[in-house]
């Protein structure tokens, strides 16, 4: 199986995995932007050459848009493989590539945030313990920050001391970036929602690295709150939306 790396010479030529279309889509240009600028960062995403979900996306831990301290550490953004490709070997290959590439750059390992149990945009824990990841921090409600050490006394990963002090903000807050595609057509929908019923609601995209490692959700990619309360990572629906408004009371 050929593996591509994007880079700013193919961007607008290879298709991104996640929503497969022309770059005109409003999913589309935003996360290929999003991707040109980090790549001046040190990021790198390597895909299987097939048409679906079947990549890695990962970048120096100091870049990450993820509120940890991770210094020397490769962090991993996404690593996703859908389910027509599961059970075919290509996660393996696309996390064997991860780790060649990041002991030729000599980082002390790799870092990934997971979960107590599978949550949507969130790698398998399972999968992850399986490769030899063991657990470096924990944050509320289930985040749990994994590492791959490539050294016997690298220095453990940790979340930064402002995850475990959540801001409280009357109403709902979503924090969220353009690292996923589908962000540019879900957060509108969800915010008009909002705007129609009269429900208090604000919307929060991180534009640089250094807001998104100073918020205090652990996934920056998505993160809706109320009433300083986490609510999700999973990237809403109208109709996911307004259930949640029901089971408020709103």
């Amino acid at each position: 199986m050929e593996i591509i790396t994007l880079t700013k010479d193919n961007l607008e030529k290879e298709h991104i995995c996640c929503a497969i279309s022309n770059n005109k889509d409003c999913q589309v240009a935003p996360k290929k932007q999003w991707l040109s600028k980090r790549f001046d960062d040190g990021l790198v995403f390597k895909k299987c050459d097939v048409r679906g979900k079947c990549f890695i996306e990962y970048i120096p831990a100091e870049k990450a848009w993820s509120p940890i301290e991770a210094d020397g550490y490769m962090y991993i953004n996404c690593l996703w493989v859908s389910g027509q490709f599961k059970g075919q070997g290509y996660a393996n290959l696309l996390l064997n590539e991860c780790i060649k590439d990041s002991k030729e750059k000599v980082k002390k390992g790799l870092v990934i945030l997971s979960s107590k149990k599978k949550l949507p945009f969130l790698s398998d824990p399972k999968f992850l313990r399986y490769k030899g990841f063991v657990l470096a921090d924990t944050a509320e409600p289930t985040y749990e920050l994994l590492y791959l050490p490539f050294e016997e006394k690298a220095l453990k990963p940790r979340f930064k001391d402002h995850v475990r002090t959540p801001e409280i903000i009357e109403g709902f807050v979503l924090y969220y970036t353009n690292q996923c595609p589908f962000t540019a057509k879900y957060v509108p929908l969800i915010e008009n929602v909002a705007k129609q019923k009269g429900i208090e609601f604000k919307s929060i995209r991180f534009e640089t690295t250094e807001q998104a490692q100073n918020v205090s959700a652990p996934f920056t990619t998505y993160s809706l709150f109320y009433k300083g309360e986490f609510l999700t990572n999973e990237i809403l629906s109208v109709k996911r939306f307004e259930k949640i408004l029901t089971e408020k009371g709103l």
